[in-house]
């Protein structure tokens, strides 16, 4: 029998659809599912016909592959993937690959990639981006974990994920859980955009009154744009569905968002590494916030209805408004994420291409967009950019949109409607730019209190000075450190 190029593990949804595709690229595929008849409903359903080789244990997939062997995980996050890998390692070689295709924490995929590489075997941590479509037509890959294993697997992976312009969605990420950080960050952005539209819809739909029939028109219309994207696609599409009873299928799910987590490891991350990382962790916060869903009811039964102010300006202009507001503040929930994997990169000695990464989500994955297509632009022209900000293309934008995004804001403020998101970007926006903020109180604040000791304006960085703000305090100063 022909042995398979390559195995996988896993046969859920995103498995299947991954098998069917590198199927479809002349690969032959191996696989295995702990439940057996999985593998058996597989072959003679949707594999049937198709270069795959359905197996019934680990040894048999092990014995099915051509050497070195390429074996892929694609299982639940955690434990499960440590399992396999013990169960997997007896049974391999020198030489052999294991990859994790799930949605990983880092760090794992950083402990994993030394553990196989001290048993003699190459470890990839891959994240995978694009859902049952993605998977099935075109995703986007980030690898990354043992260097040694990507020429091994790179023809496979760049031949099933997406095309931008001929360029694959799918280029080495760098080193140990390079990979996983940067499908992490990009999940992080996901929930940034996400509730972004949002908290657009929630405008267009409370403040001006739009019906669900109308607020499509307005999506399809800002798709055509600068917010060209498949988040801002769906989403015209999900405003257009009907419900059997013809009315608007959006408005009878309940207002209770899920999360897997992803987004959660950014803003831990970003605690971590000081970054400020502030939209996507008011994304994460609205989403804890909508699951309070009986407690908010009583709230608003307690405290009363909103406010209702007639915006000012025409339906036009307004619409005009949050459109600009939706935009400014997408770019910087991308700023901010691209500033985390900056200083991820400098903490952990990573070389990530910046200009590449915004490449592979421009295809395949679920924040793809025409968007990402500039920040590829601004990277290309400085690959050492501090922040995609001071960038020509995205400080022209952000002045240009900053009057009505500011008019955004008080539309909402006015109407009482939330937008943390929106309103996050813009005052880290308006701090960013200040040359001066009022941290020089907190500092007094802290020394008085803690003897923390402050910096002067009129002295050297670095020279640290503490005072004795009550007259009984002493001299003796606190050490200075940084969280």
């Amino acid at each position: 029998m022909e042995k398979a190029d390559i195995g996988l593990i896993g046969l859920a949804v995103m498995g299947q659809n991954l098998v069917l595709n590198m199927a479809d690229h002349g690969y032959r595929v191996a696989v295995f599912n702990r439940t057996i008849s999985k593998v058996d409903d597989f072959i003679s359903g949707p594999a049937k016909g198709a270069s795959v080789i359905g197996t019934h244990s680990l040894e048999d997939l092990v014995a099915a592959l051509e050497r070195p062997r390429k074996v892929m995980l694609m299982v639940k996050a955690g434990e499960v993937v440590d399992h396999f890998i013990d169960m997997l390692l007896p049974l391999l070689e020198p030489g052999d690959v294991i990859i994790d295709g799930g949605n990983s924490h880092y760090p794992d995929s950083t402990r994993r990639t030394a553990y196989i590489r001290e048993k003699g075997l190459r470890f990839i941590g891959a994240g995978i981006s694009g859902g049952e479509e993605g998977a099935r037509h075109g995703p986007s890959i980030m690898p990354g974990g043992d260097p040694e294993a990507w020429p091994l697997v790179k023809d496979i992976f760049q031949s099933i994920a997406a095309k931008v312009e001929g360029d694959p969605c799918c280029q080495w990420v760098g080193p140990d859980g390079a990979g996983h950080f940067v499908k992490m960050v990009h999940n992080g952005i996901e929930y940034g955009d996400m509730q972004l539209i949002c908290e657009a819809y929630s405008l267009l739909g409370e403040a001006l009154g739009m019906s669900c029939d109308r607020m499509r028109e307005v999506f399809s219309q800002w798709n055509t744009g600068v917010l060209d994207s498949y988040l801002i696609e769906i989403t015209a599409d999900i405003l257009g569905m009907k419900d059997a009873d013809g009315e608007p299928l959006v408005d009878k799910i309940l207002d209770t968002a899920g999360q897997k987590g992803t987004g959660k490891w950014t803003g831990i991350s970003a605690l971590d590494m000081g970054v400020p990382l502030t939209l996507i962790g008011e994304a994460v916060f609205a989403r804890v916030l909508s699951s309070l869903k009986e407690e908010r009811v009583r709230a608003a039964g307690l405290l009363g209805p909103r406010p209702d102010a007639s915006p000012a300006g025409g339906e036009e202009d307004n619409i005009k408004a949050i459109h600009d507001a939706l935009y400014a503040s997408k770019i910087i929930s991308y700023a901010q994420g691209f500033m985390l994997m900056y200083e991820a990169a400098k903490e952990q000695g990573w070389e990530l291409d910046y200009g590449a990464i915004a490449l592979m989500w421009r295809g395949g994955c679920i924040i793809r967009s025409k968007f990402l297509g500039n920040i590829r632009d601004a990277y290309k022209n400085n690959p050492r950019l501090e922040n995609l900000v001071q960038d020509n293309f995205f400080t022209n934008a952000l002045k240009t949109a900053e009057a009505d995004w500011r008019k955004a804001v008080i539309l909402a403020v006015e109407n009482g409607i939330p937008v943390p998101a929106i309103a996050s970007a813009l005052a880290y926006y308006d701090g960013y730019r200040s040359e001066r903020l009022p941290a020089n109180l907190l500092q007094a604040q802290r020394d008085y209190f803690g003897a923390h000791t402050y910096e002067r304006v009129d002295k050297p960085r670095g020279e640290f000075f503490h005072t004795d703000w009550t007259g009984h305090g002493g001299k003796v100063a606190s050490t200075t450190y940084d969280v």
